[in-house]
């Protein structure tokens, strides 16, 4: 059942994926890297830190344990109801409340996230455009838990290809006459197609709530604030970015971004597995089933990293390449492609610790009662990155903040392993190296062939060559992987109980 989930959501997640580049490429051709597109991605932070909140992090984090707990009750039907009634009119009114500040605020949080900005009022018509979609992501991102809880993947893994086609659809049609507000207009609607995607699979699996109730014994503020904490902290690492990068030349912020874009690629596609182990995580947590976390998430370990790993080693070899392929035509010049591949090539160094990072906050939030032990790891690592961020403001170094934000994501990831505690007695940077150690020999190889391919190729078209090295380390990696049969994907999404002597990851949730 995982397998077959991983496979479909799989499907649906990389065409999100690519549809979501196009979207980049869409905005890059259309409006280049300027500082009218500074001025909208100032705005995009509004739908930028809802959908992490409130479909990837705190309300997955929450909810999906709420209803998998529901699950396992003797009446689950009931049960749902009541996580339902306890929730949902709560989440709405507070989604509302926020929607409304935001548009209000509007002036004042445009200066505040960005003071340097060339367009402001741009950016200001832009933010109040787009507030309206802290509410539609909010009811899409409720959608996307209960229905994961219940092991219904393939609408929640669409929900990022309706999004983009929104997004899309706007922009081909009105670039024209709206100019870069075409794209904050599409935000809203791929914002709702998100919502309608997920609604003929969630009529059967959500029951509409029947009354405010007053019972929050399922979901409380106490346990929900934390995790809001650590998604909000964790976003504000595009907050520092946005902030520090906004005193730089016109056009730094958007390159930035389509830096960004270009390297998170890799862990989009790799850290669908742990959405789909999630809900298994969950009941096992909820269970008290300790052998069964530890096996899950030594499982994910060694999968989702390595493949990680292999993304960013790529990126890392063929940076120029990339960026001119998927980039360079329109507005997007040679000179943005140069910039946006030095930010990319440093910005790659942080993917190991974004996915640990992801991994193991699982780890934390799946089990029942509050901890507040990943949201102050995150504020270490985000400090970090606040402070290398104005360093670079000062050299003028836009590389510089890509590599603030790895810094940071790193430290965080660290004191995640170690919180968790991980093979006791051993210190962090020695545990990180045990979840890499399967990886090495595969990725060494990978790296070994990127550099036959890379001289070999060095004749042919950027974009042809990024093909050749890429498929070169994609079949040198596998080779090895497939040598190495505890490291396969199989072996990785299904462990199997025979090796409970082997290295799995001894997990402690407490701080």
């Amino acid at each position: 059942m995982i397998l077959r989930a991983s496979v479909v959501s799989g499907v649906l997640v990389v065409a999100g994926t690519l549809f979501g580049l196009f979207r980049d490429l869409t905005i890059a051709r259309y409006f280049g890297a300027s500082g009218v597109t500074d001025a909208f991605l100032v705005a995009w932070t509004v739908p930028e830190t809802a959908q992490p909140l409130l479909v990837q992090g705190a309300m997955t984090l929450i909810m999906i344990p709420a209803f998998s707990r529901a699950l396992t009750t003797e009446r689950p039907t009931l049960a749902i109801q009541e996580v339902v009634d306890a929730t949902f009119p709560r989440i709405l009114a507070a989604l509302m409340l926020v929607s409304g500040l935001l548009v209000v605020l509007a002036p004042w949080l445009v200066d505040l996230l960005a003071p340097g900005l060339q367009y402001p009022d741009v950016a200001v018509r832009c933010f109040r455009i787009v507030a309206v979609t802290v509410l539609i992501i909010g009811v899409a991102g409720y959608l996307t838990a209960a229905l994961r809880a219940s092991q219904v993947f393939g609408a929640p893994a669409a929900v990022s290809l309706a999004f983009n086609a929104g997004v899309v659809a706007l922009m081909v049609g009105f670039h024209d006459s709206l100019g870069v507000e075409s794209a904050a207009y599409g935000l809203v609607l791929g914002c709702i197609l998100m919502v309608l995607v997920q609604v003929p699979n969630a009529v059967s699996r959500v029951p509409r709530p029947r009354s405010w109730s007053r019972s929050t014994t399922l979901v409380s503020m106490g346990t929900f604030i934390p995790v809001a904490t650590y998604t909000l902290t964790r976003q504000a690492q595009v907050f520092v970015e946005r902030f520090f990068g906004s005193y730089l030349a016109p056009g730094t912020l958007s390159q930035l971004n389509y830096a960004q874009k270009v390297g998170q690629m890799p862990t989009n596609i790799t850290l669908l597995i742990a959405i789909v182990t999630f809900p298994l995580l969950a009941r096992a947590s909820a269970s008290g089933d300790q052998a069964a976390v530890r096996a899950r998430l030594s499982a994910d370990v060694r999968l989702i990293l390595g493949l990680t790993l292999l993304g960013a080693l790529f990126l890392l070899v063929v940076a120029p390449e990339v960026v001119q392929a998927l980039l360079q035509r329109g507005e997007f010049t040679a000179q943005d492609t140069a910039a946006t591949a030095a930010i990319l090539r440093l910005y790659v160094l942080g993917l190991a610790g974004q996915v640990l990072v992801d991994i193991f906050s699982r780890a934390f939030f799946s089990r029942s009662g509050p901890t507040w032990y990943p949201a102050l790891a995150m504020t270490v690592g985000l400090v970090a990155t606040a402070i290398l961020s104005g360093v670079a403001v000062l050299v003028s170094s836009a590389p510089l903040i890509a590599a603030a934000n790895a810094v940071g994501i790193s430290v965080c990831a660290i004191l995640l392993l170690r919180g968790a505690g991980l093979q006791a007695r051993e210190r962090p940077l020695a545990r990180v190296a045990r979840f890499t150690g399967q990886a090495g020999p595969p990725l060494g190889v990978a790296a070994a062939a990127a550099v036959l391919s890379v001289a070999w190729s060095a004749t042919l078209h950027p974009a042809v060559r990024a093909v050749v090295v890429g498929t070169a380390m994609l079949f040198a990696f596998t080779a090895v992987v497939l040598v190495q049969w505890r490291f396969s994907p199989i072996g990785s999404i299904l462990p199997r109980s025979r090796r409970g002597q082997e290295s799995h990851l001894s997990i402690n949730t407490g701080p």
